[in-house]
Order: C-alpha cells, then sequence, then structure tokens
C-alpha cells in the first residue's frame, strides 16, 4: 500500500474507534452541548427584553436579540464542544493506550486525525442541535441566500478546525483529563468576552480591544454579516487568518508533543 493509502486507512480506524467512544459514552458531549443551550434560553428569556432595548433604538424586542445572540451561540457551541477532544486526547495518553498504538504497525499521525475529524463531525451535529433550537424559539434568515449559508457553514467547519487542533495540543500538554478540561476552559470563556452577546463598541474603553483582538468576535461578526445581511467589513478575513493561524499553531504544536519519546 502506498503511504498515502495508509494514512487514510488507519485515520478511518481511528476515527470509528472515536466515534465508537462518543456513541457509547455521550455524557461528556452533552453535558458540553448543555452550556450554550442554557446561555441561549436564559439571555433570550430572562435577559432579552432589557438587552434588546440596550443595544437596539431603545424598545425592548426580543426577536431582534435572538437574531443579534444566535451567531454568537454557534461560535459558543464549537468552543464547548471541542473540550472533549482536550479531554479524549488526555485519557488516551495518561491511560497507555497511546504507547499500546505506538508499538503498532499504524501510522502514528492517524491516531490524532481520528480524533481531529471525530471531534469536528461531533461539533457539527452539535451545530445542528443548538440551530434547531435556535430556530424553535424564533431565529430566522430569510434574507440569507444559498451561498451565504454555504460560506457561513464552511466558516463554522473552519473555526471548528481550528479550535480542535488548539484542544488536541491542551489535551497533549495536560497530565490527566481533569487538567484537560480546566486548560481548555479559555475556549468557553473567550466568547463570553466578545460581541457574543452585546457589541464591542458598548463595553468600556479598556475593555473594547480585549473584545476586539480574539478570534470570536471576528467570527461572530462575519457569521451575523452572511445570515442577517450586517456590514462585515474586514471581519471576514480577520477570521479566516485566525482560523488558519490557529489550526498551523495547533497542528505543529500537537505533533510535537506527540511526537516526543515518552518518559
Amino acid at each position: 500500500m502506498s503511504a498515502l493509502s495508509l494514512v487514510v486507512r488507519d485515520s478511518n480506524t481511528m476515527l470509528r474507534r472515536n466515534l465508537l467512544h462518543a456513541r457509547r459514552y455521550p455524557s461528556l458531549t452533552l453535558n458540553l452541548l448543555l452550556t450554550p443551550v442554557m446561555m441561549l434560553l436564559l439571555f433570550v428569556y430572562i435577559f432579552g427584553d432589557v438587552m434588546s432595548a440596550g443595544i437596539g433604538s431603545g424598545g425592548a424586542d426580543r426577536s431582534e436579540y435572538i437574531a443579534y445572540i444566535v451567531p454568537g451561540i454557534l461560535l459558543m457551541t464549537i468552543g464547548s464542544t471541542v473540550i472533549g477532544a482536550a479531554v479524549s486526547v488526555s485519557t488516551d495518553m495518561s491511560e497507555g493506550i497511546i504507547a499500546r498504538f505506538r508499538t503498532m504497525a499504524i501510522h502514528r499521525g492517524s491516531v490524532l486525525i481520528g480524533h481531529v475529524i471525530g471531534s469536528v463531525l461531533q461539533v457539527l451535529i452539535s451545530l445542528v442541535l443548538v440551530g434547531a433550537v435556535a430556530a424553535a424559539i424564533g431565529f430566522r434568515s430569510t434574507d440569507a441566500t444559498a451561498l451565504e449559508w454555504l460560506a457561513a457553514f464552511g466558516l463554522l467547519a473552519l473555526f471548528a478546525l481550528a479550535l480542535t487542533w488548539i484542544a488536541v495540543g491542551m489535551g497533549l500538554a495536560s497530565p490527566n483529563a481533569e487538567a484537560a478540561s480546566n486548560m481548555a476552559m479559555p475556549l468557553i470563556l473567550l466568547p463570553l468576552i466578545s460581541s457574543a452577546f452585546i457589541p464591542a463598541d458598548t463595553m468600556p474603553g479598556w475593555f473594547q480591544p480585549i473584545a476586539e483582538y480574539q478570534p470570536f468576535t471576528p467570527a461572530i461578526e462575519t457569521l451575523r454579516g452572511l445570515l442577517l445581511g450586517t456590514e462585515i467589513g474586514h471581519n471576514g478575513w480577520l477570521a479566516i487568518a485566525w482560523c488558519v493561524g490557529l489550526s498551523a499553531l495547533g497542528y505543529f504544536w500537537s505533533k510535537s508533543l506527540f511526537e516526543r519519546d515518552p518518559k
């Protein structure tokens, strides 16, 4: 078999292994999925009228705030779900199965590839579920064209890939699953200090750079522009640059950690 065939075969095997684990132990994915769903319901039904009055023209309109908040919640869903990849990778490393894989005639990179592809698939499923909840409570995107929907899906998938590689690196750098979960917490916290819930220009002046110069804000603004027709500006290129940069950083970081000789 060619080298490429071996990579594809072994990666497919590792992907099936990770999907089987996710099916047998769904509690981790479900717990991570509850965070964005609860945030969506909390901000829409508890704070919706007040928040919409604050960021709108002065009138309370919950439906407008639903449209505003959903793109941020979708990005938060990605950050929340990929924590499962960090925990899964760390568990594999600490329980010794990786040491066993190193002795077998398989492509070493296939282990990480299986984790990454499996995590991205789980993220996409989570996005569909959260999107269904958003649609059920009133989110509509009637003005978006088919091409804009396709671009939005591509952005979400690319962002999921980028954060998954970062999460895999965090899992490899952690001594156990609990430490991996704690290390990956910024992936949930960063959306909270982005433009997910309120516009960045309404924040205190000293805090605005924190919200603006991070990966979630340009991705959220780009997604809003695609789905709701708002101005995208330079956010589209910034979002793509963040995705490519984080993917490259996560890949080389993970590769370096995984190829180290075990102690």
